[in-house]
């Protein structure tokens, strides 16, 4: 029996939380792959670790400035190893990473995956594990993604040569061998990667959290806890703004059907949430999430201009521009494309300039105030008239809907409204629809 456990930054926060990880770890004999995050907010500490790290790299030009934030992060893990009489050679890392940002000799990508490498360091030496580097064993190539054949091999040779390890997650290292970094939250797809390479039975994700919930308890009081998901399902809500996973995780178990169960580790013993294959769902509606912050940039094009060629043309600007596309909802003579603001705000102007210049649009139209909500449910391809429910909420509420967007298998209904009216629609599609048993 092999459980690969991942420990996000809640879980890593200061000696308290760091005890706790040791308990749940020695309390199951399977659990000897362990991937952490770096720590993160807690009681009285809070900030993030790569946060600070981060604001190390923009001000490591500024001697008062650093000095101040890298005290932060030197008091954050010599505390720790101070507090559980830790032995470890924290202290000579810190000194050799401040002196490197110092001297501008380290990369912001290697300076902010110390906060993974010291944590990993000193949760090894607690434990009395091993430590591996993930700069060693997980391989991006030069264009950004993982080379998976060579990861794979690279993680089962280390497991040869040890029994139990500790490795930190969020990064892996380029062929040339500097540090390349995961979107944030990415120590969640480290912990995939080896729970495929080494034929794990279980995926445990330890957060601040006992499983997901049908919707963010922020916004609903006490949600119905989601007991079984789907991979899919998983993906679909994590994308659409669910905070607790990484949207990649899923998709290296996916190959060997490997189940993920996301626990609490300030609450173990409570149950999770299971992400599987097969994964058994009573409810109409999974889950219902979404995120504001939206735009929609409609182009009505010529008559006879063929649709796709124009679509292709305006998604090849969007590419040169390196700006995600969301969504693409159509009619005969327009499209939309949905993006996020903050992701196209500062090219705007020079992307708009470049799509004028295609002969076959006639006008460009930008509505700057969208906000999408996203309804999954494996189920709701079981029930006819599902989707005519859904929008009568929306009019019940008065809430004007921007656009429509449902998967062929009808696995997810993606609605675009204002962002005033975001909370006020989620509560209303969770009140008609949260009790609904299939």
């Amino acid at each position: 029996m092999l459980k690969i456990c991942k420990f996000g930054g809640s879980s890593l926060a200061n000696a308290k939380q760091f005890a706790k990880v040791k308990g749940i770890i020695e309390s199951d004999e399977a659990r000897k792959c362990i991937v952490v995050s770096a720590p993160g907010k807690g009681e009285n500490e809070p900030q993030k670790i790569t946060d600070l790290l981060f604001a190390c790299y923009e001000n490591r030009k500024i001697n008062s400035e650093l000095n101040k934030l890298f005290g932060l992060v030197e008091s954050r893990y010599l505390t720790i190893q101070k507090e559980l009489a830790i032995e470890s050679t924290i202290a000579e890392d810190l000194a050799k990473i401040k002196e490197a940002l110092k001297q501008d000799k380290i990369s912001e990508a290697e300076l902010v995956s110390r906060g993974e490498f010291l944590s990993a360091k000193l949760l090894a030496a607690y434990l009395g594990y091993a430590f591996l580097d993930s700069k060693d064993l997980v391989c991006f190539g030069f264009d950004g993604k993982i080379n998976h054949k060579e990861t794979r091999e690279r993680i089962i040779e280390a497991f040869k040569q040890v029994d139990r390890a500790v490795i930190p997650g969020f990064y892996g290292s380029y062929p040339n061998g500097d540090v390349c970094l995961f979107s944030r939250g990415g120590s969640d797809v480290t912990g995939s990667y080896f729970a495929e390479a080494l034929d794990a039975n279980l995926y445990e994700n330890f957060t601040d959290v006992s499983g997901f919930y049908m919707c963010d308890p922020r916004l609903i009081p006490n949600p119905h806890k989601i007991n079984e998901i789907s991979y899919e399902e998983l993906r679909e809500l994590s994308y659409a703004g669910a905070q607790v996973l990484h949207e990649e995780t899923i998709l290296p178990l996916m190959e060997k059907a490997i189940p993920l169960v996301v626990l609490n580790s300030n609450a173990p013993e409570e149950a999770g949430t299971i992400i599987k294959e097969n994964a058994i769902g009573h409810h109409l509606i999974t889950g219902l999430t979404g995120k504001k912050g939206f735009m929609a940039i409609t182009f009505v094009k010529t008559y006879f201009a063929d649709k796709l060629e124009t679509i292709r043309q305006v998604l090849n600007v969007f590419s040169r521009y390196q700006v995600p596309v969301e969504h693409i909802p159509t009619s005969i003579d327009s499209f939309s494309i949905i993006v996020e603001k903050n992701k196209i705000e500062d090219r705007l102007e020079a992307l708009k300039s470049d799509l004028k210049k295609i002969e076959e649009i006639v006008s460009i139209s930008e509505d700057h105030d969208v906000a999408l909500i996203t309804i999954v449910g494996k189920n709701m391809a079981k029930k006819s008239g599902v989707s005519g429910r859904l929008l009568s909420t929306f009019g019940d509420e008065k809430i004007n809907i921007k656009l429509i967007d449902q998967g062929r298998e009808e696995i997810n209904i993606i609605v675009g409204i204002s962002n005033d009216d975001f909370e006020r629609s989620l509560k209303a599609l969770y009140s008609r629809f949260a009790k609904e048993i299939v």
